[in-house]
């Protein structure tokens, strides 16, 4: 079955997470990381409450600061990083509170999320904070994968149909490698420009190519309506 617009977090993320509790030792820390090829760790308490996550950034403190002598401005100015150098356990190591999003979220939301914290992966946690998976960069680009025939269905469907049902017949949706192509002759022309708008927001769409006409105009074929 079709799966129509929008997508949810719950739709990308991976169920299959790896995290440790707040008592995990450093080299236990690292060692996870290795064998399982992330760059950050959700902490959990008690039955999977996400309290934290602690990242390669994170550890990387306790090398970066290991031969130093700092001065007081030094330990002022970066007094976290000082921190993190003298932890060994992801209680102390950890960024808390965590930046998590809910399942249910679309995934703009989860776009803006990461670039406004410029982190690459979010837990995925329910109403109590519980950990229901993760979301990285490349889950939110996994509609890009929709094949073709069901973006082609779906923007016949929830914008050609919609839009246009006097003459929706008489239009043609095509798709090739996720681009929307739009041709033939509706009755309303002012339209036109909806219809592109509502087809680029299809998720999974990477461009769309108008040429639709109006009554009695001439092809417009290789323009785009913007």
């Amino acid at each position: 079955m079709t799966h129509r617009s929008p997508h949810t977090v719950a739709d990308v993320m991976t169920t299959v997470v790896v995290a440790v509790g707040l008592d995990a030792q450093f080299k236990e820390i690292v060692a996870t990381m290795r064998q399982w090829r992330v760059t950050a760790l959700p902490v959990l308490e008690g039955e999977g409450r996400v309290v934290g996550v602690v990242s390669e950034a994170d550890l990387l403190a306790k090398e970066e600061l290991r031969d130093t002598e700092p001065t007081m401005t030094d330990q002022k100015r970066r007094l976290a990083d000082y921190a993190k150098a003298g932890a060994v356990s992801a209680r102390n190591l950890m960024t808390s509170p965590a930046v998590t999003v809910h399942p249910d979220a679309l995934l703009p939301e989860a776009a803006r999320l990461m670039a406004r914290h410029e982190v690459k992966r979010l837990p995925v946690v329910d109403g109590t904070g519980v950990l229901k998976g993760i979301v990285s960069r490349v889950d939110l680009l996994k509609v890009f994968l929709r094949p073709d025939k069901e973006l082609a269905a779906e923007v016949r469907q929830e914008v050609v149909d919609r839009l246009f049902p006097v003459s929706h017949a008489g239009i043609d949706v095509a798709v090739e490698e996720g681009r929307v192509t739009l041709s033939g002759q509706v009755r309303d022309s002012s339209l036109i420009p909806v219809a592109v708008r509502l087809a680029r927001a299809v998720e999974g769409v990477v461009d769309v190519r108008c040429a639709l006409t109006g009554p009695g105009a001439s092809s417009v074929a290789g323009d785009r309506a913007e």
